[in-house]
Parts: C-alpha cells; structure tokens; sequence
C-alpha cells in the first residue's frame, strides 16, 4: 500500500508539473505552437508520462482551463452578490470581471475559444460557453427581469445567454489585433450589452 501511495503522488506531482508547464506555454506562444514535446520539456518529464494522464493537447488544455474555474469563481464570487441594478447592469458587471481575470493569460484563453471549434474535439471537454455556473445565473438574471416587467416576456432565455457568450468571445479578437486591455474589452462589450437590452425592453 506504502508504494502504490508513493506512486500516485508521484503520478499526481507530474500531472501538476505537466499542467503548469502547459499554462505558460499555452499563454506564451499560443496552443498550436505549444507541442507536447515542448511541454514535457518545460515539466521535466518524459512525453510518455505526459500520455499517461493525458489523451492529446487539446485534453491538457481542458484540464488547464478546468483547473483555472476554482480562481475564477472565487474571483467572481467577491463581486457576485454586490452586483445591483437593471439585468444589463448586472451582465455589464460579470463580463468585466470575466475580461479582468481572463486577460492576465490571454492567449491561453483565446486557445480556449479557438478550442471550442475543433472539428476533433473529445467528448469528454468542457469547451467554452459550457459553464454552466454563470450560465445559470444570467438566466436568473434574465427570469428576474421578465417578472419585473423590465424584459418582454417572451425572450428565449437561452438564445440570449448564448449571443452575450457569442459577443464577449469575439470581442477577444481585439486582443492581439488592437493590443487591447481588459478596459477597453469592457467598454465594448457595455455597448453591445445596451444594445442587446434595448431590443430586449417590452414594446409598448
């Protein structure tokens, strides 16, 4: 029992050390020139060892984003409950908290994206806009609104979680194109966010 703990944790040591390496990697110059080689490399361990606890890349570029939703929430849930105001206040508040902590690793979160449409993705990846977490609270949000009177009753919920997902997504191409910080990310997505809404308003 002693060996097959000492070997888990060595097991558990080396998916870690994979994983950090993975991170910079990915953040430093982008998914597609982050091969495994380089990234057993970077850990210190063999490219079979990498195999072992991983199927591809694209699996290790999953746990890396996974890994980095405990920071987020934690991140997130300072300001979660002091968020007031109208439901596009609200989003206005979470994106720019989104954009805040995603810009510090851009290019690992734009790979993140570009992930999301890999023809080859595996089943078993969470690709981006499959948080479910914030994904139910802006529904809240939008439940919340309709029972003020705020929102038309008839809006498809979802539809419009998925085009906030959409333009907050594409935003990021301003990134490497503009240079562009999490500021300004923030200040165009608020547009976006107040044209949503108005098409949103009850038609009187």
């Amino acid at each position: 029992m002693a060996v097959l703990g000492v070997r888990e944790a060595q097991k558990l040591a080396t998916r870690r050390r994979v994983l950090d390496a993975a991170s910079d990697l990915f953040n430093e110059i982008g998914f597609e020139d982050a091969t495994v080689r380089a990234i057993a490399n970077r850990a210190g361990v063999s490219v079979g060892s990498v195999f072992t606890t991983f199927t591809s890349k694209a699996d290790i570029l999953n746990q890396v984003m996974q890994d980095r939703l405990e920071a987020l929430y934690e991140e997130a849930g300072r300001f979660i409950p002091l968020m007031r105001g109208s439901t596009a206040d609200r989003c206005r508040s979470l994106f720019a908290v989104l954009y805040a902590f995603e810009t510090r690793r851009v290019k690992l979160f734009l790979a993140h994206i570009a992930v999301a449409y890999r023809w080859d993705m595996e089943p078993t990846a969470r690709p981006f806009g499959a948080n479910q977490v914030f994904r139910d609270l802006m529904a809240q949000w939008l439940k919340e609104g309709v029972e003020r009177g705020d929102l038309r009753p008839d809006i498809d919920i979802p539809a419009v979680i998925d085009l906030l997902l959409g333009l907050y997504a594409w935003n990021y191409r301003l990134a490497p194109a503009e240079n562009a910080d999490a500021e300004r990310l923030t200040q165009v997505m608020d547009q976006q966010i107040g044209m949503v809404f108005e098409g949103l308003r009850p038609q009187t």
